[in-house]
């Protein structure tokens, strides 16, 4: 076997690890929302769309960022918007946070940067009010390989954000 196909089959199989953890999470909390596993990476926004088959308009982006006193920030935002950090600062009654590099993501979320679910660990989480006016929303599923499928509605109840302008 060479080296590619090890390296490959780890990352895998670590994914896979990532993806129970939600998946538990999800039923745990009985929370009313669609788990997704492709084969290609939904990394980002125009993957995820050709991973999955869905409508760009369909998806969110979680942009992770560290606050002033070193805590996770998580800003939903559809997936064409971009974040505002003076926004976030604001909100925040605070500095503009810092984007999280991919060490601190994996350590205060559990997920690594690119599979960020919306929900299911500690966070204060914001939300475009931009992203409660879609029916259903697409995010991070745990992994570089997956999504979850959800309401707004239903994404509030499990992250308990908070709905405020975030996006530029």
């Amino acid at each position: 076997m060479s080296t590619f196909n090890i390296k490959t089959e780890s990352l895998i199989s670590e994914s896979r690890l990532y993806e129970s953890s939600l998946k538990e999470y999800i039923k745990e909390y009985k929370i009313e929302a669609e788990h997704l596993v492709f084969q290609a990476s939904c990394h980002s926004v125009e993957e995820a769309v050709r991973a999955s088959g869905a409508a760009p308009e369909f998806f969110v982006k979680n942009i992770c960022l560290i606050d002033n006193r070193g805590n996770l920030v998580v800003a939903i935002v559809r997936g064409k918007d971009s974040v505002s950090s003076s926004r976030i600062g604001k909100v925040l009654n605070s500095e503009s946070p810092r984007a999280a590099f991919p060490e601190e993501i994996l350590q205060k979320s559990g997920y690594p940067c690119g599979g960020v679910p919306s929900f299911g660990y500690e966070s204060q989480f914001l939300i475009d009010p931009k992203v409660m006016e879609m029916e259903i929303v697409y995010t991070g599923g745990g992994s570089t390989y997956s999504l979850v499928k959800i309401t707004p509605a239903e994404l509030v109840k499990a992250n308990n954000g908070t709905v405020v302008r975030i996006r530029r």
